[in-house]
């Protein structure tokens, strides 16, 4: 019996090997090929390990480009995942940017507790003027309470001009209201049937802090927080700004006032079209007077942070928080401004000239001060009895007389606009 068995010759088998090995070798050199372009192309990460948290972040990865946001928020301390949030080790941008607070805006009051909240930094006592957000949040341009009020009683849908609702609900957080208001409710306009209260939530509501503004560029703003402190809204939309800053110019706060004016028939707003060709006619609308001061100064010259960031309780309406009057900074024909020497180094008057520095500010250095005590810090009482004001926004230095030794024949008491502009208007 015989048996067939296959047989193999070298001549068929070798090409196959041959074959395969060399399948396998440019495979290889595939694998290393890849390997390479992915190592080559691979993002370094930037790491920055901020002192304040201790804990490493990629942001700077991409973000390197980006200036200090402002001298006393330094990178190297605050780093940037503590007030934007975002995945601090994600080198994919819609990764890092997926959690982030507020969008490119951590200060949106929606936000800003957990962004900028601490009581070592904006959400602190108010002893030690640590309770900026507590403030905010209760202010007249975050709660709009007035103007709310203003148009209920106006039509009919409330008794006085009490504030009752705000534009989100709100509680005092003081442990004593001097306003003798405890909260707000939420301003619900579904709940008013008259059409011209409807028509006010619909078209006025635009100014306030946390509203996103109207469309062109002469709203520009960002909100919250950096509604103010954010100028220059148009170059930050385009990444080329990363700014918080003290310095707002009289243009920053035009973009919620002096632009026009509303219609309270019509409950529209009615954009001004008059030319603004100068500083005074870009400050204030062709209705009233004003004196040099008024349109030469900067908003933050005279009005202080506490009129404009609240102080802490809820106001009915803008009269109840704005005390800046003439006779703060040029007394009456009967008396000096109250001013106030500097003998403690933690004077409040020392940090802001310090995050501001446009006067170099000393021990034994005499500022003028509100009513309530808050102090004028760009201002000081000079050795010949004349006063010195520094401008935050320009830096523009100015000196004037008090009031008292003057042929002013005011009588001191009546410190209303009208009553002053009857000798001290400038013309338009």
């Amino acid at each position: 019996m015989s048996t067939d068995r296959p047989s193999y010759s070298r001549s068929t088998s070798c090409p196959l090997l041959g074959n395969i090995l060399i399948i396998a070798a440019g495979l290889l050199l595939l694998v290393i090929c890849l390997a390479w372009w992915v190592t080559a192309h691979q993002t370094t990460p930037v790491s920055l390990t901020p002192t304040l948290t201790g804990k490493p972040e990629y942001c700077l990865t991409c973000h390197s480009d980006l200036a200090e946001i402002s001298p006393s928020h330094p990178v190297k301390t605050f780093g940037c995942v503590i007030c934007h949030g975002g995945e601090r080790l994600a080198l994919d941008a819609n990764l890092a940017h997926a959690s982030m607070r507020g969008g490119k805006n951590p200060s949106d009051l929606a936000v800003v507790e957990q962004s900028c909240g601490g009581e070592n930094c904006h959400s602190g006592p108010s002893a030690g003027d640590r309770d900026h957000i507590q403030r905010v949040q209760t202010s007249i341009q975050s709660t709009y309470a007035g103007a709310i009020a203003s148009i209920r009683y106006s039509f009919g849908a409330q008794p006085d001009l009490t504030a009752r609702y705000g534009t989100s609900a709100l509680k005092d957080a003081l442990i004593t209201t001097k306003t003798g208001l405890p909260g707000l409710e939420a301003f619900s306009p579904a709940k008013d049937s008259n059409p011209a209260i409807q028509l006010f939530a619909n078209n006025c509501l635009t100014c306030h802090i946390n509203a996103t503004p109207r469309e062109g560029v002469s709203y520009s703003r960002l909100t919250g927080c950096a509604a103010c402190h954010t100028p220059n809204i148009n170059s930050f939309a385009t990444g080329k700004i990363h700014q918080l800053t003290t310095v707002i110019p009289y243009t920053q706060c035009n973009t919620c006032h002096n632009r026009g004016n509303y219609d309270l028939r019509q409950m529209t707003f009615v954009e001004r079209i008059d030319p603004q060709t100068d500083r005074i006619h870009s400050y204030y609308q062709p209705i009233s007077q004003f004196t040099r001061c008024e349109y030469t100064l900067d908003c933050i010259d005279c009005h202080t942070r506490v009129e404009t960031m609240g102080d802490g309780d809820i106001h009915a309406n803008k009269k109840e928080i704005q005390y800046i009057q003439c006779k703060t900074c040029h007394g009456t024909p009967a008396e000096l401004p109250q001013t106030r020497k500097l003998t403690d180094s933690q004077d409040i008057a020392f940090r802001q000239a310090l995050l501001n520095p446009v006067m170099d500010l000393k021990i034994g250095d005499t500022l003028l001060v509100t009513e309530q005590g808050e102090p004028l810090w760009n201002t000081r009482v000079l050795p010949d009895g004349t006063y010195q004001l520094v401008g935050k926004a320009t830096k523009q230095v100015f000196t004037f007389r008090p009031v008292i030794g003057s042929t002013c024949t005011q009588n001191g008491i009546d410190q209303s606009s009208a009553y002053c502009h009857t000798c001290h208007s400038a013309k338009k």
